[in-house]
């Protein structure tokens, strides 16, 4: 038994409202259950009850065991003088205030109905599962799960904006310099996104605007920051770089010994992050203001069409500078570019809005549910119990739903749980 599934109960009267009574058979009403603390000190504050003839305001307390008042010293402690009721699953002791007056008690076990109590048993059992629903999750009504997974994607883009937020105060809100590491962050993809986010980092948006104008420039501005221009290599394209960022990193005085090491290991070739360094090249040379291209864009194919960049001509027969490869055009695809509006675009998109009191909540659903969904374990994982990830909405969503619910048995604050506890057993 969890407390919060008692929090639940009294929170939306999940008992018998008519017949109830204190555990000295004095009847109550309860007009107001009070204001949910997630705080220290009371549980629910300003409850309006009437016990017998007398009507009280005040807080009420919630415990498994009537015991667990004393365990928790609240006998000795004046934040808990004005308790109006004391709210338990089980009755094993009399409590009582600070000054010794007796505080009546509700024992909820005897007031709700025993599906919902055999329900909370089966959702919360010890068998091993991936989640605690997944019996019943396929029986969820697709209306009820829609709007969940549309709160959830929300909760989800808030999340994210946290770290908007934080990069916004520390280049004194220069949003084209937190779209420049939000996007190199997505570059990297997961291998090596926490390196590419410490590589722009290391990189003040001023030098790179100033050198955005020459592809070749920028590229020996990444590659250099990046650490792979200290290597012995006899080839005409490398040895130009290491001359370009040698000039640039005495006239902007760079370092990048915080840049975190990139990786090679267990990547495709495509994805190798020379070749995505030289599209981030790309794109920031083609484009010079490319903030306000994506404030301004809202079509998935205006999208698809701005992030389409390729390489520049060493890479077409190149994957690393020592070995040459057969030729081929390493252009940006729909499904990459698709994780660069899911991870960067939306949540920039999402913030922006916020900051300036402006709702594009409508626009940014249009563009999550148009965008294939996210092909990982955890949306398979949800999948094979009911076919619901189809966009990208639904995926960011369900990792939303498994990460900050299911992994942390929040089910009573979780819409799915809630209706699996509220289902009539046959």
């Amino acid at each position: 038994m969890q407390e919060d599934f008692l929090h639940y109960i009294w929170k939306y009267k999940k008992f018998e409202i008519a017949n109830l009574k204190t555990t000295t058979g004095q009847s109550i009403l309860v007009n107001h259950v009070g204001q949910h603390n997630f705080n220290s000190g009371p549980d629910f504050f300003n409850a309006k009850l009437k016990i017998e003839e007398q009507l009280w305001a005040g807080n009420v307390e919630i415990h498994v065991k009537a015991s667990d008042w004393f365990l928790h010293n609240h006998e000795q402690d004046k934040a808990y003088d004005n308790i109006i009721l004391h709210v338990v699953w089980e009755h094993d002791t009399d409590v009582f205030r600070k000054n010794n007056t007796s505080i009546p008690t509700l024992q909820l076990k005897d007031f709700i109905e025993e599906t919902l109590f055999n329900n909370y048993e089966k959702l919360f059992s010890k068998q091993s599962k991936w989640i605690n629903c997944e019996n019943d999750f396929a029986l969820v009504d697709n209306f009820v799960l829609s709007n969940w997974l549309e709160r959830l994607y929300f909760e989800r883009l808030e999340r994210k904006s946290k770290t908007i937020e934080t990069l916004l105060q520390e280049s004194k809100n220069d949003w084209e310099a937190v779209l420049f590491i939000m996007l190199a962050k997505n570059f990297g993809l997961n291998v090596n996104g926490e390196s590419f986010f410490s590589l722009a980092k290391s990189i003040d948006f001023s030098i790179l605007r100033k050198t955005q104008s020459d592809q070749q420039i920028l590229e020996a501005l990444l590659f250099g920051q990046a650490g792979f221009l200290d290597q012995d290599i006899e080839e005409t394209y490398y040895l130009s770089l290491v001359n370009e960022y040698s000039f640039l990193k005495q006239k902007f005085k760079l370092e990048n010994h915080q840049v975190l090491p990139i990786q090679f290991f267990r990547l495709r070739p495509p994805n190798f992050p020379t070749i995505r360094l030289s599209q981030l090249a790309s794109l920031y040379y083609e484009h010079q203001n490319l903030f306000s291209r994506v404030i301004e864009t809202n079509a998935l194919d205006d999208f698809y069409e701005l992030f389409k960049v390729s390489t520049s001509a060493f890479w077409k027969t190149h994957y690393t500078f020592q070995k040459e490869s057969k030729a081929s055009v390493k252009t940006t695809t729909k499904p990459f570019v698709g994780l660069l509006l899911i991870n960067t675009i939306l949540p920039i998109k999402f913030c922006y809005a916020k900051q300036k009191g402006e709702d594009v909540n409508i626009d940014i659903i249009k563009l999550a549910y148009a965008i294939h969904s996210e092909k990982n374990s955890i949306i398979k994982a949800f999948n094979d119990l009911k076919k619901v990830s189809k966009s990208a909405l639904d995926s960011q969503a369900l990792i939303q739903l498994k990460t900050e619910y299911c992994d942390k048995n929040k089910c009573l604050q979780c819409t799915i749980g809630n209706t699996v506890l509220n289902k009539q057993i046959i």
